[in-house]
């Protein structure tokens, strides 16, 4: 018969485990892409019928995806919407809802029961520019922009980023030396420059910067961002660009991924 090591406490009153002498949980800060849904209207048929439409410009990238769920439009309206079925829509199209905003006391309430987060502030950023809803059900937009203050030393690294690993530079630059690979994010307030393979996830100017850029000398990307500007490579990013040094860059609200030799910005 097995028996199990019972966890031990410190003077701290903190459970350790005592064959690795380390804490059994720790509470950890991270940053997380999240989309932000806006919902616009009542008719849950339409908001159906929109993110379908949405969904299909990328539907690998958006499958088992987590999304905010913000009810700020509706705030001024009589009726509100049953969170339960939007909810539940949402689940239908492989969305993970894991938050809700702007949500009256009843509904609040209802996030809970079903285990959703009710999320305040943050800034909502927009979809892939192909992914965009622009009609009265459903909108998925960017706060006003701001000129980030960058203070904080450049942050380098050295070792390859591996799938399922997050780097994130606060307040400052990214440098990246080894290889971004698939399935990982590199995620700056500033700049990001990557010296090797880029075939994960890279997001510059997180915090609304719409003048950071994203710099790599070998274009293998899943997805790029400059403030809240996405750009989805569904499948092999293109040729011209393919293996190549390119950078991106916001130019009149735009998204621009171009050769970095031919570009003149």
């Amino acid at each position: 018969m097995m028996i199990s090591s019972p966890e031990i406490e410190d003077q701290t009153g903190r459970a350790f485990l005592p064959e690795a002498g380390l804490p059994a949980a720790e509470l950890k800060g991270s940053v997380f892409t999240l989309t932000v849904v806006r919902i616009q209207s009542l008719e849950l048929d339409a908001v159906e019928k929109q993110l379908k439409e949405s969904l299909a410009q990328g539907p690998r990238f958006f499958e088992n995806a987590p999304v905010v769920v913000d009810l700020e439009p509706l705030k001024s309206k009589d009726k509100r919407p049953d969170l339960f079925k939007l909810i539940t829509l949402l689940r239908t199209l492989r969305l993970i809802p894991v938050g809700v905003r702007n949500a009256c006391p009843e509904q609040r309430l209802e996030a809970i029961k079903e285990g959703i987060a009710i999320m305040q502030g943050g800034v909502n950023q927009d979809l892939p520019p192909g992914a965009r809803i622009d009609n009265n059900a459903v909108k998925v937009e960017r706060e006003p922009k701001k000129q980030i203050q960058r203070g904080q030393p450049t942050k380098v690294v050295r070792k390859t980023v591996r799938s399922g690993q997050q780097v994130y530079a606060a307040g400052g630059d990214l440098i990246v030396l080894a290889p971004v690979n698939a399935g990982a994010e590199i995620v700056a307030d500033g700049h990001i420059h990557v010296y090797a393979p880029l075939r994960g996830r890279a997001l510059a100017g997180v915090m609304g910067d719409a003048q950071a850029r994203i710099f790599c000398q070998c274009m293998e990307a899943e997805l790029v961002a400059v403030a809240g500007h996405y750009q989805i490579y569904e499948e092999e990013v293109p040729h011209d660009l393919h293996r190549n040094p390119v950078q991106v860059y916001l130019e009149e609200e735009r998204l621009k991924v171009v050769p970095l030799v031919a570009s003149e910005h």
